[in-house]
């Protein structure tokens, strides 16, 4: 075997500002939309999927990244989206870049920042300053600065100096020249409301009286006022109790949904900022904003005060009101500020909104819209004065995260006619079901539906959402108590466009009653698009992609993104659809490593990990979901394995892909207290055996009714996880150098270790819970004590995969790092075997039964096309999903050797009859990727075949982005030295 590192030929330039990794791709293969099942063990994909425009991220589209010295780009603020930040929630952010392309060899040395102090419309104040930065490598460089004041305005850019060798020759070294980039284009920071004395608002919403155990009708409130002198900035901060949607002059204001999303409201309520400016000037006579103006606000209840969580639900957790909380701050150009906020003067009404929940879904009456009444001069006489509540001002904060926005549209795939159902009894008859349209918009998301239709006034139109079908119709019975029913009442005046405001549904499926004309014209209308599909989470910018010449295995991989991005909404929820959406520790806990790599979700989740803090100290333990509501068995939280362990894993999982230190200082105390708190439940040989324990949840052996019935013992799982946990905050210790801590947490680890192979072990290797969740856990967490028993459990856990026919046999717990294990131990050839089988329980039974997204059980859905027969049954949890960190760190090969991916590394693993696959990832340093295929001697790809009997020469395509360096290891060669390579784009022969 030979191995050969050479530079490919490069691609044409590209802009350095572009992302010209985002390139088309020729879609997944499809078949017939009338099939419902696909044949297990077929290379095939059994539904059509609309074209999604999310861009497509491919290793042959990105460029080298050798070649001229490019300036700075993809500058961001802390872990917000790259470009400006309005409303930032740091005094003193921290500075990432990256450099698209420079020469081979230079390294960057040195970088320093141009400061421009504007005032809010970009004015400078003073002259620009350039300060030294202390890191120049890109990733979260500090401040370089004073801390910003609030409302302090800042343009940024950045250069960077490094050093290219050049000169060398027999006789002399080469010499180092220093080469220093252009600036960056700059972006600009402006700080959000910092402190509680910035605050004027005042919590309003209606006075009148309600019932507070009802559905209550969603108030609206109005303001108006006049401007007398010019404007040349305005800033609306705006948060609410419940949900709001802001409006300045008859306009929306900014576009984002769900405000202020869910925190623990009683000490985080966040406010978003947003720039008002051009809508104020626009709506004045003479365009400097002068003249009077309105600011409206329509509320819902929201997680506020609605009726959330199972088990029947909860209404009011918070309080039993509802408020805005706007503050209009405008800047006139002689320099001075007029403040607009909400308080006594208001005045509150309502709308055509009827009802609006979460879990129920929207009703609207269009017929009773009050057109104009954001707008000034609207008559609001019959308007009532509002109830004012105490200031919030120390609990208002700036998010660290972007918002929950629409990012995309879906059409529909396939519509059909469903007749209406009923039952005659004497002269009576009973309606089942009406005339109905069903539509397939072919990917399940979390959202909601965008109609548009005319027809008489009063008719309304009905919309049902739901995950799958059952025998033919919306598969309901998942989404336990959440009704996912928006109804809208037409005003009859043409052609009319609606969607819903304040809730969304998580759904594949709707069926449409009530359509002007019946159910044949809705067809017709549904197909020339009077009905799309509106995709809804969390802003975030997409960093990963997997692909390989298995279709089912690149789908699978797809479905785990999916269900990220339906499962990101503000903050990581279980599922979109059902009377839950919670957000709960263990599932986020075993996805972190797969969700860094899909999203750049460190903003959401440090967010998150906030309120997890704050409840696990209100509580004494990490909670089971954050933030924490009522419900049965949850209520009071207890200390549990696998979910408390988010306190360590996730932070953890977060720098490793990041290299945040800053998220490590800030959670540092929860992960501490949580390994202390199961120190202290432990017995005294460390293992954890006491209390409730959720053990390997929703392994395949368990029961329809009982998920917490696993093949392994419950106590072998908490102890595992405790070591693992001990041996993080030793690590996480280390980094910040908190050393007499890290020495601690290291023996603390290796004891559990030892108290584990006494309890759990015959001391040779062999678990007393003989299940692949053991094995794969002792491995995976370095618990096996020796090399010899390592191997021991490796070759058991091989065993036991074959024994299974290659089925999973694992649960939350045991999942996410089963395939690892296998890959890890010299078994690769079974966790290929794991990851193809067809039949259930395994990944591709999903795949085969035409899901889009990841379910929460094994058998969420059953071969005849039923839904499982438990309460609990969800087809879009992403825990399920972690195989995705597998397949990218593994089959294709590229992983973080150092936090940050400072060093990549690079070892694929070829296998299960694969013949190409490639993982492309944006790392703090620019975008790098892992591209295998096997080749016969000509260099055509081999067939499936030959690539199953271990046939055909390895090429393989490293990207390896400026400021960053891979350490490669081929197949076959483990225990060589590995290659070293430096930034470009490097083509390796094995």
């Amino acid at each position: 075997m030979s191995t050969q590192t050479s530079p490919t030929p490069q691609q044409a330039p590209a802009s350095p500002a572009a992302s010209p990794a985002l390139l088309p791709q020729p879609p997944l293969p499809e078949v017939p939309i009338a099939q419902v099942h696909g044949a297990p063990g077929t290379n095939s994909l059994p539904h059509a999927r609309p074209a999604a425009p999310e861009p497509t991220i491919t290793a042959v589209g990105l460029p080298d990244p050798v070649g001229d010295l490019a300036a700075p780009t993809h500058l961001k603020f802390e872990q917000y989206l790259p470009g400006d930040v309005l409303g930032g929630a740091s005094p003193t952010p921290r500075l990432s870049w990256e450099i698209p392309t420079a020469p081979a060899g230079w390294s960057p040395a040195a970088a320093e920042a141009e400061l421009t102090r504007t005032d809010a419309a970009g004015n400078p104040l003073a002259a620009p300053e350039t300060l030294p930065l202390a890191s120049p490598d890109g990733v979260l460089a500090e401040w370089p600065a004073g801390p910003l004041a609030s409302r302090e305005r800042v343009a940024v850019r950045v250069r960077v100096t490094g050093s290219v060798a050049v000169g060398a020759s027999a006789t002399a070294p080469a010499t180092a020249l220093p080469a220093t980039t252009d600036w960056s284009a700059p972006v600009v920071y402006e700080a959000g409301l910092l402190g509680a004395s910035d605050w004027e608002a005042l919590p309003v919403g209606p006075a009148w009286p309600e019932n507070p155990e009802s559905d209550r009708r969603p108030p609206r409130v109005r303001h108006e006022f006049t401007v007398d002198r010019p404007v040349v900035a305005a800033r609306a901060y705006v948060s609410a109790h419940g949900l709001i949607r802001a409006e300045l002059d008859g306009g929306r204001i900014g576009a984002d949904e769900l405000v202020p999303g869910w925190t623990v409201y009683g000490q985080r309520l966040i406010a978003r900022a947003y720039d008002a400016t051009t809508q104020l000037l626009d709506s004045s006579p003479a365009g400097d904003g002068v003249g009077p103006h309105a600011l409206g606000a329509q509320l819902a209840d929201g997680w506020y005060r609605g009726h959330i969580g199972f088990d029947g639900g909860y209404r009011n957790l918070y309080g039993d009101d509802v408020a805005a909380i706007i503050q209009l701050e405008l800047t006139h150009a002689d320099g001075s500020r007029t403040t607009i906020a909400t308080g006594p003067d208001w005045r509150a009404g309502a709308g055509e909104i009827l009802f609006t929940g979460l879990y129920e879904g929207e009703t609207v009456d269009a017929r009773l819209a009050s057109p104009g009444w954001s707008s000034p001069g609207f008559d609001a006489a019959d308007w009532s004065p509002v109830a004012v509540g105490a200031s919030d001002a120390e609990r208002l904060i700036m998010p660290v995260d972007a918002p929950v926005r629409v990012q995309e549209t879906l059409l529909p795939v396939a519509v059909t006619v469903l007749e209406r159902r009923a039952m005659s009894i004497g002269e009576a008859e009973i309606e089942f079901a009406p005339e109905r349209a069903l539509i397939d918009f072919g990917q399940n998301i979390s959202g909601r539906l965008r109609i548009r239709v005319s027809g008489p006034a009063g008719t309304t139109v009905t919309l049902r959402h739901a995950e799958v079908l059952e025998d033919g119709e919306l598969g309901t019975r998942p989404l336990r108590g959440a009704a996912a029913t928006d109804r809208y009442t037409l005003v009859g005046d043409g052609v009319e466009e609606w969607e819903p405001a304040f809730t969304i549904h998580g759904f594949r499926y709707a069926d449409v009653s009530g359509w002007p004309g019946g159910a044949e014209a809705a067809k017709r209308d549904v197909e020339n698009g009077a009905i799309t599909a509106v995709v809804v989470h969390t802003d975030m910018e997409r960093l990963g992609a997997f692909n390989c010449s298995d279709a089912r295995v690149s789908r699978l991989h797809e479905n785990s993104r999916w269900s990220m991005r339906d499962n990101f909404v503000a903050l990581p929820t279980d599922c979109p659809q059902r009377d839950e959406r919670l957000g709960w520790t263990g599932d986020i806990q075993a996805f972190a490593p797969t969700a860094a790599f899909h999203y750049g979700c460190t903003g959401l989740l440090s967010s998150w990990l906030a309120d997890l803090a704050l409840e696990q100290a209100a509580h004494g333990t990490v909670t089971w979901y954050v933030p924490v509501i009522p419900g049965g068995l949850w209520t009071p939280p207890r200390p549990a394995a696998v979910w408390g362990d988010a306190a360590t894993v996730v932070p953890w999982e977060l720098f490793r892909a990041t290299g945040d230190r800053g998220l490590l200082r800030r959670q540092y105390a929860s992960a501490k207290a949580w390994v202390d708190l199961v120190d202290s439940l432990a017995a005294a040989d460390h293992v954890w055996d006491s209390g409730m324990q959720l053990g390997d949840w929703l392994d395949p052996s368990a029961p329809p009714d009982n998920p917490m019935q696993a093949m392994t013992e419950p106590h072998l799982v908490a102890t595992a996880f405790f070591a693992q946990s001990a041996r993080i905050v030793s690590h996480w210790a280390a980094v910040l150098g908190e050393d007499d801590d890290a020495a601690r947490y290291a023996a603390l680890a290796d004891a559990i270790g030892e108290g584990f192979r006494a309890r759990f072990t015959d001391g040779a290797g062999r678990m007393t819970s003989d299940t692949q969740t053991a094995y794969a856990l002792a491995i995976t967490f370095g618990l096996t004590g020796s090399e010899q028993a390592r191997e021991f459990a490796g070759n058991r856990l091989a065993e036991l995969v074959d024994a299974s026919g290659g089925h999973v046999s694992t649960g939350f717990a045991g999942t996410p790092v089963l395939t690892g294990a296998l890959s890890a131990t010299g078994h690769a050839d079974a966790a290929y075997r794991l990851l193809l089988t067809t039949t259930c329980p395994s990944w591709l039974y999903t795949v085969t039964m035409g899901a889009t997204t990841t379910w929460e059980r094994w058998d969420s859905m059953l071969p005849d096309g039923s839904i499982n027969p438990g309460d609990m049954t969800s087809f879009n949890h992403y825990a399920l999903g972690a195989v995705a960190a597998w397949l990218e760190r593994s089959v294709a090969g590229l992983a973080p050797a150092e936090p940050g991916y400072r060093v990549i590394e690079v070892a694929p693993t070829p296998g299960g009859g694969l013949t190409r696959a490639e993982a492309v990832h944006r790392t703090p340093y620019g975008w790098a990727a892992v591209a295998w295929r096997l080749v016969d001697e000509a260099g055509r790809e081999v067939s499936v075949q030959a690539a199953a009997a271990g046939q055909g020469r390895l090429e393989l395509d490293v990207v390896v982005p400026v400021g960053a360096k891979a350490r490669v290891t081929l197949p076959g060669r483990e225990g060589e030295e590995p290659i070293e390579l430096s930034h470009g784009r490097h083509h390796l022969v094995a």
